[in-house]
């Protein structure tokens, strides 16, 4: 499962409208409501993307709402990533990092440059289910892209076109009046186009020393970062690997990574992850997998994923994809 920074939550209920409810959204994906904020603070990619639907449904300019979201971001924002980004001599070393480091700012999203005979797509892969709360996502990313491009360089920055693999979700004029430049939808991409010409424009701050300090903060930043996610893939692996036979324990697994349980729980802590939690989504990801790519009967998923009863299935996927066994299957048939 992927993850997102928080700081994405914050931020968007800083944009919602006046009045609307938030501190119930926010309590759900267990941050504190008035902050503080750390953009290394990571929650699931699955939670935000529910979140951000809630609110947008709750919001009466949900269109405008992921737009207003991006808009408001400042690089200064994002930590050291965003330093990096500032310092960057000029606006094409600023999407070099990013793609590079995009991922200290989880890795539910990525971004690459390919060129083409317009000039060059920046290019928006993001891990998800295509739910509304991604496509909103989707938006806000391309928004904040713009918006921090601008605040950077030296030269009024407006793309050469905006592209998003989804349908619009009401008037395409409120897109192209925020971008100020064409915007496609049922694209095969989620991406902003951007002349050579504009990539070569010098940042305001852009200074190679002081970039490449930050570059050397955000590679170590980037090695802790491996070796958290392989230790958790690891967990989440060995635990799917067991499931048939009953959920394992915490020193099963532990004998298995070769290590004592107070070891592996301590590793664990220290990288913000807990042992239970891990179980659940090994068992989530895998019951999602049989689920899309077997014809195993949903009792007997119920099954290779540790559960006695199918009832008690049902309820845990519920909890976890906010839909029946039954209606995931069915809605990834048709997908």
């Amino acid at each position: 499962m992927g993850q997102i920074t928080s700081l994405y939550v914050y931020k968007v209920i800083g944009q919602a409208s006046a009045g609307v409810a938030t501190r119930d959204l926010v309590e759900s994906l267990g941050l504190a409501p008035d902050g503080p904020i750390d953009p290394t603070q990571m929650v699931s990619s699955a939670d935000y993307y529910q979140f951000f639907a809630a609110l947008a449904e709750r919001d009466p300019s949900g269109l405008a709402l992921p737009l207003r979201i991006g808009a408001a971001m400042r690089s200064d924002e994002y930590g050291a990533f965003g330093l990096a980004w500032k310092a960057a001599p000029d606006l094409r070393g600023s999407y070099v990092r990013s793609t590079r480091y995009g991922r200290v700012l989880g890795n539910a999203e990525t971004y690459s440059l390919e060129q083409c005979p317009d000039g060059w797509f920046y290019n928006l892969e993001k891990a998800g289910d295509g739910s509304l709360g991604m496509l909103l996502s989707n938006e806000a990313s391309l928004s904040a892209v713009v918006a921090i491009s601008q605040e950077v360089s030296t030269a009024k920055f407006v793309p050469e076109a905006v592209f998003f693999k989804h349908a619009p979700r009401g008037d395409i004029a409120v897109y192209a009046d925020h971008f100020g430049c064409p915007v496609h939808f049922e694209s095969n991409r989620n991406a902003l186009l951007v002349s050579e010409e504009t990539l070569a424009v010098s940042n305001r701050l852009g200074d190679e020393t002081i970039a490449t300090f930050f570059d050397r903060h955000l590679e170590k930043e980037l090695a802790e970062l491996a070796d958290a996610n392989s230790l958790e893939k690891r967990v989440r692996l060995t635990v799917a690997q067991l499931l048939s036979e009953g959920v394992p324990t915490l020193s099963v697994i532990a004998s298995k990574l070769g290590m004592s349980s107070r070891t592996l729980q301590r590793r664990l802590s220290d990288q913000g992850h807990s042992f239970q939690n891990l179980v659940d989504l090994a068992r989530q990801e895998l019951a999602q997998q049989l689920l899309r790519d077997t014809k195993y009967s949903l009792a007997e998923i119920a099954f290779l994923t540790g559960f006695a009863e199918q009832s008690g299935f049902t309820r845990a996927f519920k909890r976890w994809a906010g839909q029946t066994p039954r209606s995931y299957r069915i809605g990834s048939a048709i997908s």
